[in-house]
């Protein structure tokens, strides 16, 4: 059998997608599978990428979301031949008529509106349009749909009239960090570098307005109100429009002593930082599964999160929940954080990081495999 996975968003820079594609084709590549494989890479992780015998590297060097995906594609796909094509992002060109499986990460793109968007208002409306056509077009002609959490696949069925059976949930995975890394030559370095000192919170991902920044901000400066000791807020985030609105909030709001913002981190700073935090902190109004919450864990801190049917659903009683509606609600959360016991602070760590064994991109790789399998026949 051959199988073409569509993976132009593969890198960190892609954030979740890119992270989740990542770790679907190393695993992949440890099944042994006797399966052809064909990889569509853009240029930047053509050459760079390397793999088995039995897995071959074809140049897809267009963006999302363009007519040249559209028109270019459904052709390229076809020189390829495959049985059947894993696209592990929504946008499904229209005009390919083969076999496909596809993986929606979330919902959280159907609930937004004009905030969640730079384009001018005319503009969101017409892009809008072709959007929830795709999308449909996506869940509807596709073999199999696979979603992250319980919570995504429930969320599909309110929008789309599908059959129960068509939809897996396959968790994703958590990281493995090694535990003596914190007494590596370095460390504390990107501390410096930002001025970060402790106590200090830590978020990281997107600043979209669904991940619920603005409340936290507030949360922040209340926290901060008549204390001696001042407590940094550590946001980790790309840059883009939505960072740029961040920024005037912070500065609209007095709340540049208390907010750093920092650039792309990668995987060791990433550590550094969650490792060093009081706790890293998860305001979101939605999410798909939650992977920054399971790094955290991973790295030895606690975790702080929206009381939300997914979090609750992946992290069950391993972390620390708030209303993600009431800033006093997550100012009382960090709060709480900060005065915890230690010894009661490390117990709740360690049975974190017990619990999330269970998520593995092993075991991810194997189970999207087998409804690929399942899905030819």
């Amino acid at each position: 059998m051959k199988i073409l996975i569509d993976a132009r968003m593969y890198g960190l820079e892609h954030s979740g997608i890119g992270r989740y594609l990542i770790n679907l084709i190393k695993e992949l590549t440890r099944t042994r599978s006797k399966h052809q494989f064909v990889v569509l890479l853009r240029k930047n992780y053509f050459k760079k990428l390397n793999l088995p015998e039995n897995w071959k590297k074809v140049l897809a060097d267009f963006r999302h979301y363009t007519f040249a995906e559209q028109i270019k594609l459904p052709g390229l796909i076809k020189k390829s031949n495959p049985d059947i094509v894993h696209f592990p992002h929504f946008n499904i060109p229209v005009l390919y008529k083969g076999k496909f499986i596809v993986t929606i990460h979330d919902m959280s793109m159907h609930r937004q509106g004009i905030n969640a968007t730079k384009l001018p208002l005319p503009l969101y409306l017409v892009k809008r349009l072709p959007y929830k056509y795709i999308f449909r077009r996506a869940i509807e002609t596709s073999v199999s749909v696979i979603t992250p959490t319980k919570t995504v696949k429930e969320e599909i069925k309110k929008y789309y009239k599908i059959p129960d059976e068509k939809i897996s949930v396959i968790y994703e995975g958590a990281p493995v960090f090694d535990a003596d890394s914190k007494f590596n030559t370095g460390y504390f370095k990107i501390l410096s570098r930002y001025n970060i000192k402790k106590p200090y919170f830590i978020y990281i991902g997107n600043a979209y307005p669904h991940k619920n920044l603005e409340r936290l901000i507030e949360a922040i400066i209340m926290l901060n109100q008549n204390r001696k000791e001042k407590v940094q807020l550590a946001v980790a985030t790309s840059g883009g429009i939505f960072t740029q609105r961040l920024s005037k909030i912070i500065n609209k709001s007095s709340a540049e002593e208390y907010v750093k913002l920092l650039n792309f981190v990668t995987d060791a700073e990433l550590e550094e930082l969650l490792a060093n935090s009081c706790a890293f902190i998860y305001p979101s109004l939605s999410e798909g599964f939650g992977l920054q919450g399971l790094e955290s864990i991973a790295a030895g801190t606690l975790v702080l999160a929206s009381d939300i049917s997914v979090f609750k659903e992946v992290y069950e009683d391993n972390v620390i929940y708030f209303n993600p509606y009431d800033f006093a609600s997550i100012a009382k959360a960090m709060k709480d954080a900060l005065e915890m016991d230690n010894n009661l602070r490390q117990k709740f760590i360690k049975k974190a990081q017990v619990f999330i064994k269970r998520y593995t991109w092993s075991k991810m790789a194997k189970e999207t495999l087998k409804v690929i399998n399942s899905s030819v026949a």
